[in-house]
C-alpha cells in the first residue's frame, strides 16, 4: 500500500487543489473493500457510487452527473462539495455528506475512472466473473440474480466502450 500511496501523492492535483483517485472495476470485484483501506492510507475521504441512486436499467453511466455537479465541480473551483447520501434500504435520500477541499479524494464505484473525469490516478480492481457473482449474491441475496446478470452485461459494454481498464494506473486482482 505504501508504494501505491507514494505513486498517488507524486501526481499533481486534477480537480482544483485535490488529487482525485478513482477506484473502478466491475461489481463484486472488491472496489469498496480496497477503497476503504486506501482512503485512510491517503488521509482521504471516500465517496462511493453506492452513495447515489444508480438505476439498474440505466447502467453505470448516468449517476456520475450528480457526483460531478455536487462534488467535483465545486472542488475544481476551490470550494467544498456536498451531496445527500442515498439510502438503498429505505429507497430515499438520507443525510448530507460534506466533501471538504483536501489534498486527496477517493471516489469508488463502477464508472468513476471514466474517460474525461478529473482524476489524477485510476485504480482498476478485478476478479473473475463467477467470484464477483458469488460475492454480490451473498451480499444482496439470490432474488437479485436476474438484475445482477443484466448489470454485469451493462457494465461490460460500458467498460469496453470507455476503455477504462486500459487507462488504469494500477490493476489489482482480488480473486
Amino acid at each position: 500500500m505504501d508504494h501505491l500511496v507514494k505513486r498517488i501523492m507524486a501526481r499533481p492535483p486534477s480537480c482544483g487543489r485535490t488529487r482525485v483517485v478513482a477506484v473502478d472495476g466491475p461489481a463484486g470485484s472488491g472496489k469498496t473493500t480496497f477503497a476503504e483501506r486506501l482512503g485512510p492510507a491517503l488521509g482521504a475521504q471516500v465517496v462511493h457510487s453506492d452513495d447515489f441512486p444508480v438505476p439498474w436499467e440505466e447502467g453505470p453511466g448516468p449517476w456520475f452527473a450528480a457526483l460531478e455537479e455536487r462534488v467535483l465541480r465545486p472542488l475544481s473551483e476551490g470550494r467544498p462539495g456536498a451531496f445527500r447520501r442515498y439510502d438503498w434500504a429505505r429507497g430515499l435520500y438520507a443525510e448530507e455528506v460534506a466533501v471538504p477541499v483536501a489534498p486527496v479524494l477517493v471516489i469508488e464505484g463502477v464508472g468513476t475512472a471514466r474517460r474525461g473525469a478529473p482524476v489524477s490516478f485510476r485504480v482498476w480492481v478485478e476478479a473473475p466473473r463467477e467470484v464477483r457473482m458469488a460475492r454480490v449474491l451473498e451480499r444482496d441475496g439470490l432474488a437479485l440474480e436476474p438484475r445482477w446478470v443484466e448489470w454485469f452485461a451493462a457494465e461490460e459494454r460500458w467498460f469496453a466502450e470507455d476503455g477504462t481498464r486500459r487507462r488504469a494506473d494500477a490493476v489489482l486482482d482480488f480473486s
